[in-house]
């Protein structure tokens, strides 16, 4: 039997993604772990079912596999003595996504999610060979499209489309089969007599079958959404876009206790940027998702415990028993000493007839791999004129037969940096209609079948044939929560901050309410770029220290 190898796979990082431990490693992680039996073809680990933590193999082996919703096994991985079997999802305790049985007798020492925390941080040389393997792994069963829950729908049904983006945006390997080319799908569908209403379906691991389900169905039955852990934290984080992210990692690299909420999926509006390239540190470039998604996990790395989907309904800023307390739309209240406002700002839409009704029809407001292959070889339209305009214009170049550029004003030069502007201005496939905006969208009954043009400078309009249009006009402040809590906004309705008439004495990144502090896209005046974002969230988290260390001990 082979040692420690991902089945049908060879490339330069195998070794990292599966590390194997000496003799000496593996007596320093006896210290974290404790040692369990299994016989031959004995479960180790088993999809859908809840991990019990990372499984170090000591004497013998272990085979890794996953079965589709056909009854077809594929071996994923062999793990002889000094390999471990595990992926992101053991940091949390999350469900496991492939099945684990043992080859003959073996002896394994399990780490839990919490020992496996501290190991990481304990023993950097071994954490950083664990954490790399984690990760790497994780990438595999994305990119692999093999793992997971499986949809099953049109390609381009709006609902297929928008649980792909779901499970994209939050890290989580999903399978995606169109009936209309896959026989044995069709198959399926025909003998469950599945109604053409009902699609997409959702299958999950142990056989539950899901009609349309919305993303927070999807996020509770996977144990995405949780109930807090804790009776409280010492800062509660709304919002897990770069700033989030980044205070949850520096917070929880201190000591603190921390429990970051996200509606949506972590990374925000930077987790869509196909391709970061002005990132200090990042000189090829770096992508939104595969940055924020380092930091997801880094924050996890240090016990940042992340409640994603989970939308916060409202915050109780009265302090019974000297807590803040946020709502969730689930019911759950998340208590904490301080609260960290990143909550950022939600696309803006444009005044159009019949918008909302072509949303996740044609009209995006992401452009990642998953628009993008809607795209292909197709004449798009893009409205916007900044930085995530032209990211998404020059990603979008590359799948696209043309992309046409509306822009209201008369240059780019006043809202998107050079290198942009010159990558656009030499894509062959790129066409920039100035002082132009859309009068009208035109529906065919199924989504988008075309635009009305403007001029703006002559009032002349004119036809655009496209089924694809992404919008990039900016984006409005997600604080309509906040209402009744007494933070103070500014007119735009972005969150205020420092000190002011009606809080004299407030830290530059403290709120009018003692305590509760705002950082990012959301904060008033603030810089809307990665960089700057991610700098507030590690410089807020000397102003939680100084307002901790002041409030009188709570009472739990």
């Amino acid at each position: 039997m082979s040692n420690n190898t991902l089945l049908n796979t060879t490339g330069p990082r195998h070794e990292q993604t599966f590390p194997v431990f000496n003799p000496l490693e593996l007596e320093i992680l006896r210290g974290f772990g404790k040692l369990v039996q299994f016989r031959d073809r004995e479960p180790i680990l088993k999809a859908g079912q809840k991990s019990r933590g990372l499984f170090v193999i000591l004497d013998g082996h272990a085979a890794v596999q996953v079965k589709n919703i056909f009854g077809q096994v594929t071996p994923i991985a062999e793990y002889g003595p000094g390999g471990f079997i595990g992926e992101t999802g053991n940091l949390s305790g999350r469900t496991a996504l492939v099945d684990g049985h043992a080859e003959g007798e073996t002896q394994a020492l399990l780490i839990e999610p919490d020992r496996l925390r501290s190991l990481l941080i304990a023993n950097a040389e071994i954490g950083e060979r664990i954490m790399r393997a984690l990760i790497l792994r994780r990438v595999n069963l994305i990119e692999g499209a093999t793992v997971g829950p499986t949809i099953i729908g049109p390609e381009d049904h709006h609902d297929v489309v928008r649980l792909q983006g779901f499970f994209r945006r939050n890290g989580h390997p999903f399978v995606s089969i169109d009936p209309s080319s896959d026989e044995d799908a069709a198959e399926l569908l025909k003998r469950s007599q599945t109604q053409p209403t009902a699609l997409p379906l959702v299958i999950l691991a142990d056989g539950t079958i899901l009609e349309n389900p919305t993303s927070e169905q999807i996020g509770s039955i996977l144990g995405m959404m949780s109930e807090p852990s804790r009776n409280h934290y010492d800062v509660a984080v709304v919002g897990a876009g770069p700033s989030g992210l980044s205070t949850a990692v520096y917070a929880a690299s201190e000591g603190l206790t921390v429990a970051v909420c996200d509606a949506r999926s972590f990374g925000g509006q930077a987790g869509a940027s196909a391709r970061i390239e002005n990132y200090f540190g990042f000189p090829t470039g770096i992508s939104g998702f595969a940055l924020t998604a380092r930091a997801y996990s880094q924050a996890q790395k240090f016990g940042a415990e992340m409640m994603i989907p989970t939308e916060i309904k409202s915050l109780d800023c009265r302090r019974p028993q000297g807590y803040f307390v946020l709502k969730t739309a689930e019911g759950h209240d998340v208590r904490a000493r301080s609260i960290v406002l990143a909550s950022g700002a939600y696309y803006r839409r444009p005044d159009i007839a019949g918008l909302k009704d072509l949303e996740g029809r044609g009209v995006w407001y992401w452009a990642s791999p998953i628009e993008a292959n809607l795209c292909k070889d197709q004449d798009i339209y893009l409205v916007g004129g900044g930085n995530s305009a032209g990211q998404a214009v020059v990603y979008l170049a590359s799948h696209a037969r043309s992309v046409q550029m509306l822009v209201r004003g008369e240059s780019l030069a006043a809202s998107m940096s050079s290198y942009l502007i010159d990558r656009i201005q030499s894509a062959p496939n790129v066409t920039i209609h100035y002082n132009t905006e859309i009068d009208r969208l035109e529906s065919d009954g199924s989504g988008l079948a075309g635009l009305s043009l403007v001029d703006r400078t002559t009032g002349r309009k004119r036809h655009a044939n496209t089924r694809n249009l992404f919008l990039f006009i900016g984006a409005d402040p997600a604080t309509g929560w906040l209402a009744g809590c007494g933070v103070s906004l500014d007119q735009a309705g972005f969150v205020t901050t420092g000190a002011s008439e009606i809080s004299p004495a407030s830290q530059e990144l403290e709120t009018s309410v003692h305590g509760v502090f705002a950082i990012g896209d959301v904060r008033s005046g603030s810089t809307k770029r990665v960089g700057a974002a991610i700098g507030e969230g590690a410089q807020v988290v000397a102003a939680l220290h100084r307002f901790l260390s002041l409030q009188p001990a709570s009472v739990a």
